[in-house]
């Protein structure tokens, strides 16, 4: 800013003493003095009263949304406000440090003001490189930041599912099946084998539609099943129009493991899980009974899901629980 300043006052001095060689020749040490404060506030005023007109903008017309809106009114936003502080300044200069002949006058101000446009418009285009510059920057780390957050949620979303308490049950669940009923032993395995295949299918993918989801989830529900009997229920109520919709892989089976994990399952306290969708939501309902003797919780299954939701959508997951009943609301994604 300051050697555009002294820039300006160069230019002024040439000017005046161009237009007004006699004042300019009686008074040259300070006119010349003058003439550089006044190109220097004018700079700084311009400069100044720019940046506060290019704030308020990104307020109200950001760049990354209206870009065009932000031309047409930014640009003539500025002129009109640097015209008239080159035009009051130059009143100003004239009636209190240099006195202009009428007759190069409004020449004088005419040249001051073109000048001062055109300075204005290069200091402008400089603060917006530096904020495309500064944004495009920015946007790179936020790539990077997303890129290493996503695999971190997906490693510990696969460790969240993968894990030895799961593998524990379900082979138990089979060493026991072995004896009594190998036909259903069989089918226990095939299921099994499509659990685990649909978690290593889709362990890099960040969306699935609701129709994957739930040929997926009526396996993981078929193993639970087998291992609980008759003391869990699961019912669905999907409407036709949300199949296609996304979420997250994995989304809705960390939701019903949390059911599993948090609440009693028993001959005396029957659990029930109700999954209902419609185009914009899917949700996990349960009869809220808490288990007396609680397992462990590192307390990431809906953390991991809000996570991985809010680098696709401002929707927020939504928990609706009072004494008997507990509802999880988590988005449905356009497939378009």
């Amino acid at each position: 800013m300051i050697i555009v300043g002294i820039g300006i006052s160069l230019v002024l001095d040439l000017l005046i003493s161009h237009l007004n060689p006699n004042n300019a020749l009686k008074h040259e040490g300070l006119v010349r003095i003058l003439d550089f404060l006044t190109s220097i506030i004018i700079t700084a005023i311009l400069w100044e009263g720019n940046l506060r007109i290019d704030h308020w903008m990104n307020s109200h017309f950001p760049w990354e949304r209206k870009p065009l809106k932000r031309v047409f009114i930014h640009l003539p936003v500025c002129l009109i406000f640097s015209s008239f502080v080159i035009h009051t300044a130059m009143v100003a200069f004239n009636k209190f440090v240099c006195e202009l002949p009428d007759s190069t006058k409004e020449s004088f101000k005419a040249i001051a003001i073109v000048i001062g446009l055109m300075v204005s418009i290069i200091l402008l285009t400089v603060e917006i490189c530096i904020q495309f510059f500064y944004r495009w920057k920015n946007s790179l780390i936020e790539i990077e930041k997303y890129k290493t957050e996503s695999a971190q949620a997906q490693l510990q979303n696969l460790k969240n599912q993968i894990n030895p308490h799961f593998l524990f049950n379900n082979m138990s669940v089979l060493s026991s099946l072995v004896y009594k009923d190998q036909d259903k032993a069989v089918d226990f395995i095939n299921q099994l084998s499509k659990v685990y295949r649909y978690l290593l299918d889709n362990k890099d993918s960040e969306l699935v539609s609701l129709e994957e989801e739930l040929i997926f989830i009526r396996s993981y529900n078929y193993l639970l099943q087998i291992r609980f009997d008759t003391n869990i229920k699961f019912e669905m109520d999907i409407e036709e129009n949300a199949s296609k919709q996304l979420l997250p892989p994995m989304a809705l089976q960390i939701l019903i493991e949390n059911v599993i994990k948090h609440n009693e399952v028993s001959s005396e306290f029957p659990l029930t899980v109700k999954i209902k969708a419609n185009r914009e939501t899917l949700e996990v309902i349960n009869n809220l009974q808490l288990r007396l003797n609680k397992e462990p919780s590192s307390k990431t299954g809906l953390k991991n899901i809000r996570e991985r939701y809010q680098y696709f959508t401002d929707r927020q997951i939504e928990i609706i629980e009072d004494l008997k009943t507990y509802i999880v609301k988590i988005p449905l994604l356009n497939s378009k």
